[in-house]
């Protein structure tokens, strides 16, 4: 079946078993060979079969693919990458500023006095602790290519921190995986010893991914729950019991559930795999030097209870489970700033849309801080009388933007036909006539995206004819 629906790969064993399927007339050698020609034609146009000097990607040297050119890009897509999960008070209070604010390329003052991050460049010292801090595992994720250096979390703070005179403290913890208690006390006496404990915690691809260790192990690359792994979470436990600011730096490739931390932590970064320049990127993040936008493209639910979302029956809105909120932890496409936006009354160019035509929308949003900063605009579609089960929000589009404090852009967005389809009992797209709402902000439509800290959307509604 997947064959005759165009899947032409597979990473597995089950191909395996065309010939069985031959066999049995389930599938023919012709449309077998459909899917071998398209991956070898492939396959020749890259020069896989030909001598390496007949290869214009083997000729490319070293000084181009590992020049300063492609550091800069890989350091600028990780900046733009991470996640600021939360950032309130230290102890309803923040740390004080004794000089001037961290420097920041087209900043305008410093930070809100409200929030821990980012870090005033007058700290004496931090601590760094946990396994991912230093580790090589977390920052290029699985399919990578071998860079010529690497910037671990650690490594990076660590050559900020020189910059600003302020002195590290290292400790590990504890190991990705295992119950392990014996370093907690170095971990202990680095956060005691420190301002501020920079946590870095989370997973790697020993543990979830399709190589290495996670390939072979129990379950094949998948994970038989989502919270940290170990005793990952004892560890932080015991950094915040010294009583001291705590950041929390996550390190993954999919959800984690944290909630102990999103009601302990004050300050928490989402970093994924960031690549080899991630920890100069973390840094960045940390002290001030870039304003984090990057935005959440999984929910991170409270609970395995929670999974797998379905998608084939109506949904119920319904606040609460028996024993929790119903809500996620994290929401689609949530993420803060340092500084604040604003959405305006949004725009439409028609209220009553003929079928088969596309509709535009439009909003401005307004950066409302003190600090220049970046702002994610996603636009939502939700069909409120689809005739089938249907997604509660779709994302029919995004755009970035960068706003000066107090500057306005206008924002545009076009929904196509396509997207208003539905999706019947046979799996055929249709249109059906119906009320649309249209959800303009910088989350995913939610009461919790709100409560964490997300701008007030902009919605609006239109009729399809």
């Amino acid at each position: 079946m997947s064959v005759k629906a165009g899947c032409d790969l597979e990473c597995g064993c089950s191909y395996a078993s065309l010939l069985t399927a031959v066999e049995r007339g389930l599938i023919t050698e012709d449309e077998i060979d459909v899917a071998l020609t398209r991956l070898f034609t492939a396959r020749m146009r890259l020069g896989m079969f030909d001598p390496p000097e007949m290869v214009p990607y083997a000729q490319i040297p070293y000084e181009v693919n590992d020049c300063e050119e492609h550091r800069e890009l890989a350091l600028q897509t990780a900046r733009e990458s991470i996640v600021l999960l939360k950032n309130q008070p230290w102890n309803g209070e923040a740390l004080e500023w004794e000089g001037e604010a961290p420097a920041e390329p087209d900043s305008a003052g410093p930070p809100s006095p409200n929030s821990l991050l980012p870090l005033p460049n007058t700290l004496r010292s931090v601590a760094v602790i946990g396994p991912n801090a230093d580790s090589l595992d977390v920052l290029l994720g699985n399919y990578n290519g071998t860079p010529s250096k690497w910037v671990t979390p650690l490594a990076g703070i660590r050559a900020k921190a020189e910059k600003l005179g302020i002195r590290v403290f290292y400790a590990q913890g504890c190991d990705l995986i295992g119950d392990s208690r014996f370093h907690f006390s170095e971990a202990i006496a680095a956060a005691e010893a420190a301002d501020v404990s920079i946590v870095c915690l989370g997973l790697s691809p020993r543990v979830e991914g399709e190589e290495g260790d996670a390939a072979f192990s129990e379950a094949g690359g998948d994970r038989k729950h989502i919270d940290l792994p170990g005793v990952q979470e004892e560890l932080l436990t015991a950094v915040c019991a010294v009583g001291k600011p705590v950041v929390l730096v996550l390190t993954n490739g999919s959800a984690v559930a944290i909630n102990w931390a999103s009601e302990n932590v004050p300050a928490i970064i989402e970093a994924w795999y960031p690549g080899q320049e991630g920890g100069h990127a973390v840094a960045d993040v940390l002290f001030g030097d870039y304003n984090p936008a990057g935005r959440l493209p999984v929910t991170v639910p409270r609970s395995p209870a929670q999974l797998p979302v379905y998608y084939s029956a109506k949904a119920q809105d319904r606040p609460k489970y028996v024993d929790m909120d119903s809500s996620p932890l994290f929401p689609f496409g949530f993420g803060l700033s340092y500084t604040t936006f604003d959405y305006s009354r949004p725009e439409i160019s028609e209220s009553e849309v003929p079928s088969g035509k596309s509709v535009q929308v439009a909003v401005t949003v307004t950066n409302t801080g003190t600090r220049a900063g970046e702002e994610v605009v996603q636009c939502y579609l939700r069909d409120e009388e689809a005739s089938v089960p249907v997604p509660q929000q779709s994302l029919v589009g995004f755009e970035r933007v960068a706003l000066e404090p107090g500057e306005s852009r206008r924002v545009e967005f076009t929904i196509s036909p396509e997207q208003m389809m539905v999706y019947d009992d046979d799996g055929l797209p249709r249109l059906e006539s119906g009320r649309f709402t249209v959800t303009l902000g910088g989350c995913s439509p939610s009461r919790r995206g709100e409560a964490l800290g997300a701008p007030r959307p902009a919605t609006l509604v239109f009729d399809l004819k």
